[in-house]
């Protein structure tokens, strides 16, 4: 008997068998991504543009420190969820307290009418050593706080919430109540954690 080659084999449909594959594990896995926080960052600064000068009392100042502990004003707050509640007291002003925001009145057009904004601007900055737990928890009660100050104002002049409202109205109501939030560079307040 002849030793002869043994016979190879056909290999040709492998690689259309392998696009195959890839191409089904591609179109069928789902691929997670980030969740982000929505902020509508300010336009880009002119060369030639001065500093914004604001009132003390229309800035409300938040610390956040590496130990996750709450300052707003010089005031340590005891938990996160009062951040909200001192938020919208800032902002909305009820008694019209000379250590809160001031007021200014404002023809919107969306409205046609005259509307009482607030001149109160949020002040966050954070600590290097924050957790991003603390982070995410600080934006959602800052967050909420101008949410649930829309929605107020929505219902006392439509009687029905934010989010069912006209295209028209949500734009005069946000220049109403604008979600005025400045963030600046974390920083090292307490040194390394």
């Amino acid at each position: 008997m002849a030793r002869g080659k043994t016979p190879g084999l056909n290999t040709g449909s492998m690689s259309d068998i392998s696009f195959l594959l890839l191409t089904f594990f591609l179109l069928t896995s789902s691929i997670n991504t980030d969740q982000g926080l929505q902020r509508k960052l300010p336009p880009p600064l002119k060369q030639n543009t001065e500093d914004v000068k604001m009132h003390k009392r229309n800035v409300m100042v938040v610390l956040v420190n590496m130990n996750d502990q709450i300052m707003v004003n010089s005031e340590f707050l005891p938990d996160v969820n009062a951040l909200k509640d001192k938020t919208k007291e800032f902002i909305s002003n009820p008694t019209d307290a000379p250590n809160m925001s001031e007021k200014k009145t404002v023809y919107v057009n969306e409205l046609g009418r005259e509307e009482v904004v607030s001149k109160g601007v949020v002040s966050l900055q954070n600590d290097r050593g924050t957790s991003y737990e603390m982070y995410i928890a600080v934006q959602n009660q800052l967050t909420a706080a101008f949410n649930e100050l829309r929605d107020q104002y929505s219902q006392t002049h439509f009687g029905k919430p934010f989010n069912n409202l006209t295209e028209s109205q949500r734009k005069g109501v946000q220049k109403v109540v604008p979600v005025n939030i400045s963030e600046a560079e974390p920083v090292n307040y307490g040194g390394n954690k």
